[in-house]
């Protein structure tokens, strides 16, 4: 192992662990933490050997890593950066090993340990909520440093759960007095007359995955009670006609399936000391045919307003089971294939 002093001994971004000079081996200095870092049964290893193509071995609190130059670094990238957030306090999830790779994949000057210590929110259970890519990352920063910011691409890329996050974490603070998390009532051409029940019962299905959202972060009681008193207000769109939204942290989720008039309205209701984050996927319309959608049309009417944000993401940014972004990838690679070979 080379010593500190050896220049030819590097280290990855944010790493808690030197990598020697030929890019193979680790050695790390807390030996409760490196098992932590290898997981139960040495799963973390593991999933790096499948996800990388290497074979790592492991010799007291060393680790040798073997396969090809670009490889071998990566695995060590994200073997140190890891390292360096157990330093921190933060435990590491096999999905965390995923999101990790994927990050340093995609840019091998990313700095993981950065990325995966932004504390969102500490939500119900003590579980802590913090960014798992580079666009995520760059997402919450736009929401801290902008009042109206735009989140576009797939499902499962944390767009809505990260905003409710950041809004509810605010709430708290008292940056806000309230949250308004509002989406277009419009599903795979339903509509809501041919639905049972009062108005109510109809909207309600459309609100389910931000109640869902809601109770991941705060517990029953506690959410219940911000909903009785209005605190928290879960609506459809169209209940935001006509209103001024002062003093209010609002997220508009689906918001590829506003229409540009609900769109413009939905735009027009923030009101002062407000921040409005609005969600969706183009690639996911259900209005009508030859309906235009707002969010797409917003993309290019507001485009370059000064204190408007748009964040984009794409599959590798998915957070949900490492399937979840196969699956979006081979959909755009078939929507292409498509596109050039005609009808």
């Amino acid at each position: 192992m080379a010593s500190a002093s050896d220049p030819a001994t590097t280290a990855p971004p944010g790493s808690g662990g030197r990598v020697a000079n030929d890019g193979s081996r680790l050695e790390f200095q807390d030996h409760r933490l490196f098992h932590e870092l290898l997981g139960h049964h040495d799963e973390h290893l593991k999933a790096i050997e499948r996800a990388l193509g290497v074979r790592i071995g492991v010799t007291g609190k060393t680790v040798s890593i073997s396969g090809d130059e670009p490889s071998r670094e990566l695995a060590a990238s994200v073997l140190s950066q890891l390292y360096g957030v157990l330093e921190r306090g933060l435990p590491v999830y096999a999905s965390d090993v995923d999101y990790a790779v994927r990050i340093v994949s995609g840019d091998r000057t990313a700095n993981v340990r950065d990325i995966f210590l932004d504390t969102v929110y500490i939500a119900a259970h003590r579980r802590v909520i913090t960014p798992k890519s580079v666009a995520q990352k760059a997402y919450i920063d736009a929401i801290r440093q902008h009042d109206i910011v735009f989140a576009i691409g797939p499902a499962g890329t944390g767009k809505t759960y990260l905003a409710m996050a950041m809004g509810i974490a605010d709430l708290m603070k008292q940056g806000f007095t309230r949250i308004i998390l509002t989406r277009p009532a419009v599903e795979a051409g339903e509509k809501l007359g041919f639905l049972p029940g009062d108005l109510a019962e109809k909207v309600n299905p459309y609100l389910r995955p931000l109640y869902d959202a809601l109770h991941d972060m705060v517990d029953f009681d506690r959410a219940r009670k911000m909903l009785e008193r209005g605190t928290i207000e879960v609506a459809p769109l169209a209940f935001m006609r006509g209103r001024t939204l002062n003093d209010s942290f609002v997220i508009l989720d689906e918001a590829q399936n506003t229409t540009p008039e609900q769109m413009k309205m939905f735009l027009t209701r923030l009101g002062y000391g407000s921040k409005a984050v609005i969600t969706g996927d183009v690639t996911q319309i259900d209005l009508p045919a030859g309906k235009l959608s707002g969010l797409k049309e917003a993309q290019h009417i507001l485009r370059d307003i000064p204190g408007i944000e748009f964040v984009r993401f794409s599959e590798r940014d998915v957070v949900r089971h490492r399937l979840v972004q196969n699956i979006i990838a081979a959909y755009e690679r078939a929507e292409n294939t498509s596109d050039r070979s005609g009808p």
